[in-house]
Formats: structure tokens, sequence, C-alpha cells
């Protein structure tokens, strides 16, 4: 039994943040139901990306909604909002990310739905929260990421700030909500109460920036990018060039750069007082780089990841296509054969989670409307 078997979810939900919370939520096996506008063909990811699977839907839109079902309502239409009131009515909660301001004009917010069901639990992601001036604008994850001076952290100095690749603000916020929508369905099944969960984008985006915030909050202390990835209070912790490509080396401990230096045949730098200490290594790290990729030039990533890999921290820097190669993957099962409709053989990542030591098994998403007629009829019986 997956842990949320008997768990039913309505989303309002489209493109990255709503979704990719609700994915977990559907593959630890709750009932996520896709309530999607059939004037708009459902949510906006269907028809994204270079790569379609029939009509409304696309390798994209799998990526974020395996295990779902879809039911098609108008929630601005009177027959709809009967039919959906109806879902309400089983649910135990409610997930949407849309603007800040729209949950409470449907009627999606709790002081409206739990007239219908006292127990809901109505989940919120927007660009900036429902309330205050913002509430109103929309807002996606790169934006978050420039204002919250994440991209003022990432990337090399002599560089324009930049953006993380993945959407990592859009992924950390479902999963933040997640957490919230948990917790309160906890309390809903003691108290038999339910209530508004919010977060969103720009809050989590701020989060992010963790010790970073403390530093400057509390001793002024701004912290700026450095080169080769390095960490902002510790070295070695950063990348290095090797025969045919780059590693990144975290001595993250006075130990482990004790460890290395007698590895890679160095012990010498152990005498040496620009390197004597942590801070003495801060303050050297142009020198301690110059020296550390002159000796990791001399042998390749694999070579140096057998040898240091069981000694210090240690990885390959692999481009994408390396990264899903990894013969580690195939062994640890990350990648699941997801049959689909339009391509049998669909492959995707798996979920990172375990439940009592096993992968969580994939489905497809639904079709657009596919649920309705179970579904619906249902609600109406």
């Amino acid at each position: 039994m997956k842990p949320l078997e008997g768990v039913r979810i309505l989303a309002i939900e489209q493109f990255g943040a709503g979704p990719y919370g609700s994915l977990f939520l559907a593959d630890l096996g709750a009932e996520v139901i896709k309530i999607e506008n059939p004037a708009t063909n459902g949510d906006a990811a269907r028809n994204g990306g270079p790569f379609p699977l029939g009509e409304n839907d696309s390798l994209y839109f799998q990526s974020w909604n395996t295990n779902k079902k879809s039911v098609t309502l108008d929630l601005k239409s009177a027959d709809g909002r009967r039919a959906f009131e109806k879902l309400v009515a089983t649910a135990d909660a409610v997930f949407e990310n849309m603007r800040g301001d729209q949950a409470a004009k449907l009627g999606l917010d709790y002081p409206t739905l739990s007239k219908i069901n006292p127990r809901i639990v109505c989940a919120h992601i927007s660009a900036y929260g429902r309330v205050g001036e913002r509430a109103k604008r929309p807002g996606y994850d790169f934006l978050m990421q420039a204002e919250a001076g994440l991209m003022s952290l990432t990337g090399d100095p002599s560089n324009p700030p930049a953006r993380s690749g993945p959407s990592l603000i859009d992924f950390m916020s479902g999963i933040t909500c997640d957490v919230g929508l948990l917790a309160c369905l906890l309390r809903a099944q003691k108290t038999g109460i339910g209530c508004d969960v919010d977060t969103s984008l720009f809050e989590v985006a701020v989060h992010q920036l963790s010790y970073s915030a403390t530093w400057y909050l509390n001793a002024g202390h701004e912290v700026n990018r450095l080169p080769r990835s390095s960490h902002f209070s510790t070295t070695p912790s950063q990348t290095y060039r090797a025969a045919d490509g780059w590693i990144f080396v975290m001595c993250m401990t006075q130990r482990f750069w004790e460890l290395l230096i007698e590895a890679i045949g160095m012990p010498e730098l152990a005498d040496d007082p620009r390197f004597a200490t942590m801070a003495a290594r801060g303050e050297n790290r142009d020198a301690l780089t110059e020296i550390l990729d002159a000796k990791f030039e001399t042998r390749t990533m694999a070579q140096w990841v057998d040898r240091l890999g069981s000694i210090v921290p240690i990885g390959p820097v692999y481009d994408i296509k390396q990264a899903l190669e990894n013969p580690f993957l195939e062994e640890i099962e990350m990648v699941q054969n997801v049959p689909h409709p339009a391509q049998t053989d669909m492959r995707l990542l798996a979920n990172p989670l375990r439940i009592d030591g096993k992968r969580l098994p994939l489905a497809s998403a639904s079709a657009l409307g596919a649920d309705n007629a179970v579904l619906l009829e249902e609600a109406s019986a």
C-alpha cells in the first residue's frame, strides 16, 4: 500500500510548481485529479516543449504529471461549479497554483469550500502570495531567482549573474507546499477542521538564501560569487581541471584536506603556511587552484574518481548526456519505463523516494478529460 492511498486531492494547476508538488503526492498514492479547463486545452504544459505525444500531450507534460487523473471543468460556469463542488465534498484537499488573487475570486479557499467540506485543506502556491500589493501579479521561477538575490550567487564572477539551469524554485515551492499540505491533513484528521495553507515562489526563493541571509542579517556580511563554483567559506571546495574534463572536489573539513593531499601524493602542502588552515586556504585560493589544477590535469576524471572516491568527496562534472548515461542510474533504478499510448517505450526519471526499499511505480498521466465519465458520474451519484 502506498502511504497516501485513500487521499483525494483536486489540483487546479499548470506548468511547474503546482504540478511538481502534486506529482509527489500522486506518486505516493494520493488520487490526484487535475481539474482542467477544456476551453484552453487544459494545463498549458500539455502543449509545451518540442516533443508532442499526440493531441494535448507531450513529454514535457508527462515529466510533471505521472499517476494523475484528468477531469475537464469550466469552474466559472454554473454546471462546472456544481460538478466541482460535488468533488470537493469527497476530497481531502484542493491544491492550486494560480495568481494570488484568483483563489478567493474562484472560491478555492477554505472560507468558501469549508461550507461544503469542513475537513478540506486548501493549499495555495502563488507568485508573491495571496495578500498585499503583489497578489495580482503573475510570476515565474526565473524572476524569483533574480529578485531574491540567487542569481547574484550563481555563476562565475567574471560573467553576468546567472540563473540555475533547472527550475529549482518551482521544484522547491512544490515540495514546500507538499509539507504544509500533509501537515494540515494530519491536523484535519485529528480535528475534523481543515484550513488554508500558503506559500509563494518569492518566499521560497528568499528562503533558499539560508545561511547567506543569516550572515548578512546578523553580521552585514555580503556573500559574493567565487571562481570555479567555489564554496563561500570552505577551501578547497570547487571545480578542477582533469585531463579530459572537470571534477568537483569538496574538502569540507580539515581532515578531508589532509586526506586529499596525502592521496594525491602532495603531503608537503601540509607544511605550507598558505594552506595550513581553512581560512589560509581561502585567502590563497588562487595559488592553491593553480597547484591542484596542475596535479589533477595528470589524470582523467574517471581515474581521479576511482582513486579518491572512497577517501574524499569527489565527483565528475557531467553534461546531460553523460549524466543520464551514467551506469549508476541503472544500478539505483532512477529511470523507469512508463508506457504511454503514443510512445510505448517512454522513459521517465523515477521518483527519488523509496518506500520499504522499493521505487514508487509510475503510470503516465491521463489524457485531457479522460476521467470525466467515471469521476463526474461518481460525483453526481
